[in-house]
């Protein structure tokens, strides 16, 4: 059993006995996740207590993990098609100058 996050440290120290989670990550990490956590307003030690209570009550990771990246419809395109271009399948667009490409680009 584990204590709900919505009890205060003193109501959780008389549900249960805290344990110590000492977890080394990058100074980046570590920095960018308090400023993070910081601006939703808790530190990081209630965010991971709340992502161990998340966990368990999920059974497992509350999100998703996998193996390749997600990524929008667009850039999904650009992939292929720079695929396509490698393989040989697509040829490459080439301009003469600066001002075609843009006036390709519709821009």
């Amino acid at each position: 059993m584990y204590a709900s996050p919505i009890h205060t440290d003193a109501e959780r120290d008389t549900i249960m006995k805290s344990a110590l989670v000492q977890v080394r990550v990058d100074d980046a990490v570590k920095t960018g996740a308090d400023e993070l956590f910081q601006s939703l307003g808790m530190d990081t030690a209630t965010a991971v207590r709340l992502f161990l209570v998340q966990s368990l009550q999920a059974g497992g990771l509350p999100f998703s993990v996998t193996r390749q990246p997600q990524y929008n419809a667009k850039t999904e395109a650009a992939i292929a098609e720079a695929r396509a271009i490698a393989d040989g399948s697509t040829e490459a667009r080439t301009y003469d100058s600066f001002s075609a490409y843009r006036q390709d680009l519709g821009v």
